[in-house]
C-alpha cells in the first residue's frame, strides 16, 4: 500500500447525501478480481448517457474537474452492499481521499483497508470545500490530522492504529510478512502430520 502522508490535490462535489456502492460502481461491472479497471466505470449510471457518451450535466466530465482527486462528498457515503470493489473504482479512477460527513461501516473500513483516506468532517466545512474554484488544490496533512485550504484550516479526526497502517503503507499482508521469520521457525518446530 502506497504511504499516506501529506497529499495535495484538486476537488470535486458530490455532495448528494446516501450515495451507495452500486452508484458508485454498478454490480455489472464486478466480473473482475483485479483492482485495476473499474475506474472506467465509476459513477457509471451518473457519468455516462444511455448511449455510451459522456453526461455533460455530470460534475466529474467538467471539463475543470478532470485532475480532481479529492471527493467532497454528503451523508452516508458508500451506504448499500459491502463491495470492496467501490474503494477500488474511486482508487482506480484517481481519488486519494473521500471527505464525507459520514460512511458507511464496511465502506469505512474497506477504504482504510486499500489506502483510500476517508475523511469525516461537518457539513460546514464540507460545504466550503465543495465551493472551492476548481483549480485550487487543497492539501491534506494526516499527521497532523487537518485539511489546508489557501484560507481555511480544518481538523478532522481517524483512530490512531488506521492513521500509522497509512502513514507507514502497511496493509494486512505487509503487516504479516513482518513476522515472515517468526513464522516461518514456528512452522518448522511443529511436528509433521502422519
Amino acid at each position: 500500500m502506497e504511504k499516506f502522508i501529506r497529499y495535495t490535490g484538486k476537488t470535486v462535489p458530490l455532495m448528494n447525501d446516501n450515495i451507495d456502492t452500486d452508484q458508485i460502481i454498478p454490480k455489472g461491472f464486478l466480473k473482475q478480481v483485479d483492482k485495476a479497471g473499474f475506474g472506467k466505470h465509476l459513477f457509471d449510471e451518473w457519468r455516462f448517457l444511455a448511449d455510451g457518451s459522456a453526461n455533460p450535466t455530470f460534475i466529474l466530465n467538467a471539463p475543470d474537474r478532470k485532475e480532481a482527486t479529492i471527493l467532497i462528498a454528503g451523508e452516508n457515503f458508500g451506504s448499500g452492499s459491502s463491495r470492496e470493489h467501490a474503494a477500488w473504482a474511486l482508487q482506480d479512477y484517481g481519488f486519494h481521499a473521500v471527505i464525507a460527513g459520514s460512511y458507511s461501516d464496511i465502506f469505512y473500513m474497506n477504504a482504510l483497508k486499500n489506502g483510500l483516506l476517508p475523511i469525516k468532517l461537518n457539513h460546514d466545512a464540507r460545504s466550503v470545500l465543495s465551493q472551492l474554484p476548481a483549480a485550487e488544490a487543497i492539501t491534506i496533512d494526516l499527521p497532523n490530522q487537518e485539511i489546508q485550504t489557501s484560507e481555511a484550516r480544518y481538523a478532522f479526526q481517524i483512530d490512531p492504529t488506521w492513521k500509522e497502517k497509512l502513514i507507514n503503507g502497511s496493509d494486512d499482508i505487509s503487516i504479516t510478512l513482518q513476522y515472515e521469520d517468526k513464522i516461518k521457525a514456528y512452522e518448522s518446530s511443529m511436528p509433521p502430520y502422519r
